[in-house]
């Protein structure tokens, strides 16, 4: 591991004590091997003046929520050293009463909550902390004679921790073990199955102390020849079985998850090992992994339900053997699985929690596979990690969580979706929580929502199945499986009388109005029975209950449709997939109502344009974020009692009614 500190950089931040603490808190939150997703912790011991001209000694720790990589001034919290050190001098300390106190002890009122390691940054008598979860040092700590290994590589240039729970029993520990020690002798801490501890009076010196013991400890590694080479391997793939097991996940969680696969080669050949039951059932790299990951992965067999039914099982009585009675269960389902011969998955609710949890289990494997060739990985026992799991402190974070939304964890397919209608369902569905494969004709999909990691986008023509197949497999590989279908995609082809038709247009309008749809719900379907609460919603048309005439190829397109969609909802009940059927009318937002055709329209209706626009009971003009939003009811908790509907969406016409 290299030091990232650059003097330039750092030349221009001209010695104000907390921007240099910014400057090194961000160098080592942007090395994954140090930290992930807002773990590890820093500080910085500053004397400012108060209100009334007197001095104080004040820490700057680094806030509850904040992430090292990106954290800024006000990520830190202020707090009162004299109070930090009279509370490290406490006996015992409840962790309500620690937090408490290290609120009321703040210089800032708005600052987020002090780091729980507050207390022992307060007693480390250096200017500068830094606390990461180094892989390599966690690594080493964490095998059969982790202790013996850590003083082979350091000897006694740092002072060992055993592992206790962090916070108040962790400063307390330290402040115990340090009160007769020479700080000036040590160059950090290594907390056994916990981390690493460095500091000095200089910033860079706090933070380049850090990467040398990592150094160390990642050359130690290097020389024991731990790399284990899956060169060669090759993962199995079974998008049907992917999606059940996200479907079994999601039942036993009680809310839908997405499943992010991981094939590449070192999880592949992690799920492949000998004793995978062994290493992957005892526990996390780092205790605080336990909030993200639970305990232990599920590992899944060739019988999908029965595994995670046991999973669960196993996770309400191992909550039996630890719980005191004070605490609450919490859900049984795994958050991530090793999945033999595929590799591992990722469960959550977003993008953004699958991502962490995979890096997360990433780190976890190799730090495993290392392990075992030091004589085997031993993580901390279940009773450690329950504590952990249970805390308090850490259960806090967990209830900050915003509310679940509608579409939450659901995976959304629609067509047509690179303007109007199929545009805004995008949209609104990802407003309201969900993911999306967004499938257009139109090559400028993938860069419309490009810069959103929540939408996939694909270009297909529909009237091709092959096609179809591939990006429907594509969906699923992406979002683990597929909930609901709006199949939107269609044209309007040019005003003709039936005795004056061309040949191309009808069948045309045939392919692209009602085959293409056949071959989506043909290739989505077998999803569909493994997805939540699963439903369709076809774009209709109100040319179906009122046509009008020119408009024959069009028209005959989307009946068959509608009836296409009528078969759909018999045939598909029994499977629990709802199929409805919507039918906009004059949506004027949308592709075919150019300037030209609404000026002609316009006037041969001797009307103007905005009445033509309005040219409905309601006198309302509907637009394709009205249609969005019916549909996204449609496809929700309002409308999951019906099947086989056709709702209008015209502010009201008389032929149709």
């Amino acid at each position: 591991m290299k030091s990232l500190w650059n003097a330039k950089e750092a030349a221009r931040i001209k010695n104000d004590p907390l921007k240099l603490r910014v400057y090194t808190s961000q160098l080592l939150g942007k090395e994954p091997g140090l930290v992930l997703h807002g773990g590890g912790n820093t500080s910085v011991k500053m004397n400012v003046r108060n209100l009334f001209g007197e001095e104080e000694d004040v820490l700057y720790v680094k806030g509850s929520g904040w992430d090292l990589a990106t954290i800024a001034e006000e990520g830190f919290a202020p707090v009162r050293m004299a109070t930090l050190l009279k509370m490290a001098e406490l006996p015992t300390l409840s962790d309500t009463e620690m937090v408490r106190n290290q609120r009321a002890a703040m210089i800032n009122p708005y600052a987020p909550n002090p780091s729980v390691e507050a207390i022992l940054h307060a007693v480390i008598p250096f200017t500068y902390v830094d606390h990461t979860h180094a892989d390599a040092v966690v690594t080493v700590t964490n095998t059969c004679d982790g202790k013996k290994r850590v003083q082979d590589i350091y000897g006694n240039r740092v002072l060992i921790v055993p592992y206790v729970m962090p916070g108040f029993i962790l400063a307390r520990k330290i402040y115990e073990m340090t009160r007769n020690i020479d700080w000036a002798s040590m160059e950090g801490m290594i907390l056994l199955n916990h981390g690493v501890f460095t500091f000095h009076d200089d910033p860079r010196v706090s933070y380049e102390k850090m990467i040398g013991l990592v150094d160390e400890a990642e050359n130690y590694l290097r020389k024991q020849k731990v790399v284990v080479s899956f060169a060669g391997i090759k993962p199995k793939e079974d998008l049907q079985s992917l999606a059940e097991i996200r479907k079994r996940v999601s039942t036993v969680r009680g809310k839908p998850q997405l499943a992010l696969l991981n094939a590449g080669q070192r999880s592949t050949g992690f799920s492949k090992t000998d004793n995978l039951k062994k290493i992957a059932g005892q526990g996390p790299l780092t205790p605080d992994h336990i909030i993200r990951t639970k305990r232990i992965p599920v590992i899944v067999g060739r019988s999908i339900e029965q595994d995670i039914v046991r999973y669960a099982e196993q996770y309400r009585q191992y909550f039996t053997d630890y719980t005191d009675g004070s605490q609450q269960c919490l859900d049984s389902a795994p958050r991530w699985a090793v999945w033999p011969e595929h590799g591992t998955i990722a469960f959550g609710s977003s993008i953004k929690e699958l991502k962490i949890i995979q890096d997360i289990t990433a780190h976890t494997i190799q730090a495993i596979l290392s392990a075992e060739k030091l004589g085997g990985w031993k993580a901390l026992s279940p009773k450690d990690l329950f504590e952990m799991e249970y805390w308090e402190l850490e259960q806090a974070k967990l209830k900050k969580a915003q509310a679940q939304l509608p579409f939450q964890g659901k995976v959304v397919l629609v067509t047509g979706a690179a303007s109007g209608i199929g545009r805004a369902c995008v949209e609104e569905f990802l407003h309201q929580g969900a993911v999306m494969a967004a499938v257009d004709i139109d090559k400028n999909i993938e860069k419309i929502f490009s810069s959103d990691e929540r939408v996939l986008g694909l270009v297909c023509d529909l009237t091709h199945r092959t096609n179809v197949k591939e990006i429907v497999e594509q969906c699923v590989r992406r979002f683990g499986g597929l909930d609901i279908v709006v199949s939107n995609a269609g044209i309007f082809p040019a005003s003709e009388p039936i005795q004056d038709i061309n040949q191309k247009t009808w069948e045309k309008s045939l392919a692209v109005n009602l085959s293409g749809h056949q071959i989506v719900l043909t290739e989505t379907i077998p999803y569909l029975t493994l997805g939540i609460n699963p439903n369709i919603v076809v774009v209709g048309s109100k040319n179906v209950p009122a046509p009008g005439p020119g408009v024959s190829a069009y028209s005959a397109a989307k009946a068959g449709l509608t009836q296409l969609a009528r078969v759909a909802a018999l045939e598909l009940a029994s499977s629990g997939i709802r199929v409805n059927i919507i039918h906009p009318n004059q949506v004027f937002d949308t592709a075919i109502w150019t300037d030209d055709v609404l000026t002609k329209r316009a006037k041969h209706y001797n009307v103007t344009i905005d009445e033509y626009k309005k040219s409905n009971l309601l006198k309302t003009e509907i637009t394709s974020a009205d249609v969005a939003r019916l549909v996204c009811s449609i496809a929700g908790e309002n409308f999951s009692k019906t099947t086989g509907a056709q709702i209008p969406i015209d502010g009201g016409n008389e032929r149709v009614i």
